[in-house]
């Protein structure tokens, strides 16, 4: 037989189960009842989306050693060096793509980041009286890696994206390159990384490969 004291506990111990369970799903239903309060005072805003714009990427042509312009609707950010970032992602995304006239192997995120600067003066300091800026660009080792050996298809790479650079944001007069965030001494064994690329000579369709860089 069950002694008094045993019956009682377990009689407060149901009462006080029942009641919590009954306090929890009042919690819950308040707590939905606010969810939904929420969300119907939230405003429903669009996924801001990049506008498409008028581009001009730089293309590369291996059979004749030439940049030939080709003008592009792309959604572009405002942020110029965001906008200097999605360019260059565009220019390599042709050269991957099938019957490309540069063919060079794709990898996500072929160019990690570009840095827009004060262009530097010949003794290496910035020369901000100028105006112009120096482009920074941080490729993917994997990109670096991947890339044809040769002096013709390396240099005309790194011209078209200088030329491209250039072409959309015509402050960029310089253009130095880094690979995973550091100095390469070249891209795939030929063209020269550790030099400072000028821009003004490959803007221009047909312009000839080798003929913007300086020491």
């Amino acid at each position: 037989m069950i002694p008094r004291y045993q019956k009682i506990v377990f009689v407060v111990l149901l009462v006080v189960s029942i009641a919590m369970g009954a306090v929890l799903v009042r919690l819950r239903e308040r707590a939905h009842e606010r969810l939904l309060k929420g969300e119907d005072l939230a405003p429903t805003v669009a996924p801001e989306v990049a506008p498409e714009v008028q581009a001009t990427l730089m293309v590369a042509n291996d059979v004749d050693g030439t940049l030939v312009a080709e003008a592009r609707s792309l959604p572009l950010p405002v942020d110029a060096e965001a906008r200097a970032r999605a360019l260059l992602g565009q220019l390599l995304e042709v050269y991957a793509g099938p019957g490309a006239t540069h063919p060079v192997p794709g990898v996500p995120r072929a160019v990690l980041q570009v840095f827009l600067l004060p262009a530097q003066a010949a003794d290496g300091k910035a020369d901000r009286q100028a105006g112009g800026q120096l482009a920074v660009v941080d490729l993917a080792g994997a990109f670096a890696d991947g890339h044809p050996s040769g002096i013709l298809t390396e240099t005309l790479t790194v011209e078209s994206i200088c030329g491209t650079l250039h072409a959309n944001l015509p402050r960029v007069a310089q253009v130095r390159f880094l690979v995973d965030g550091k100095a390469r001494a070249t891209l795939a064994g030929h063209a020269d990384l550790t030099r400072t690329y000028l821009t003004a000579d490959q803007d221009v369709a047909g312009a000839s490969p080798g003929t913007g860089a300086k020491p």
